[in-house]
């Protein structure tokens, strides 16, 4: 079974990473397909990142998920706060009990670096230092972007310009994990803490507030 990666964050919040190795048919016994997802390989992305919810919940019931107006997908009553996000051959999740959650996976792109002036304000493109090598700078970057996407995600009502509202002030940790120190800014300032892990070809982050 490919989950390769789970991580219990705390008592009531747990994330995990899928290779989509299965066919459609074995999500199919358990997911139901609500959406009409035409495209095959994005179909196997929408289907693997809902198995992945009562993977790391039992009792998550994906038949009650509703999506919103900002295409976010939820649960009425809130019994757990979940994310999901796709990237290749991958999909991730997390799901809480009691917290807020985004979630997001990136594979390392030039299109990533090439458009980072659109996504980081220019305090933020000084991490991206000139010093690094290519594949250093690259990798940065995704998590750089990574970061806010799982920001984005977290908030999840849109209306989110990913420079003015959302700011990364430091980062602590190493080429394998750690954290980036970041602040929400679209109403009064919060602080929030988005976690990484680099895997072998992609970076996942999340953020749990």
């Amino acid at each position: 079974m490919p989950l390769v990666y789970q991580h219990t964050i705390n008592s009531n919040t747990k994330a995990g990473l899928w290779l989509i190795e299965e066919p459609e048919d074995f999500f199919l016994e358990k997911v139901p397909l609500k959406r009409d997802v035409s495209h095959p390989h994005k179909r196997l992305q929408h289907l693997a990142g809902r198995y992945l919810l009562p993977t790391l919940f039992e009792d998550f019931p994906l038949e009650e998920i509703l999506i919103a107006d900002t295409r976010k997908p939820f649960l009425p009553g809130e019994k757990y706060h979940f994310s999901i996000s796709h990237c290749g051959n991958y999909a991730a999740a997390i799901v809480s009990s009691k917290q807020r959650v985004g979630v997001d996976i990136e594979q390392p792109s030039d299109k990533i670096l090439r458009i980072s002036h659109k996504f980081l304000t220019p305090q933020e493109k000084m991490f991206l230092d000139e010093q690094m090598s290519a594949a250093q700078l690259l990798q940065l970057a995704t998590l750089l972007w990574s970061t806010k996407e799982s920001m984005f995600k977290w908030f999840g009502d849109g209306g989110v310009d990913f420079r003015e509202h959302m700011h990364i002030q430091n980062i602590e940790g190493n080429d394998e994990e750690g954290k980036l120190i970041c602040s929400f800014q679209k109403f009064d300032p919060l602080p929030l803490t988005v976690q990484y892990r680099f895997m072998k070809e992609l970076v996942m982050s999340w953020v749990v507030s």
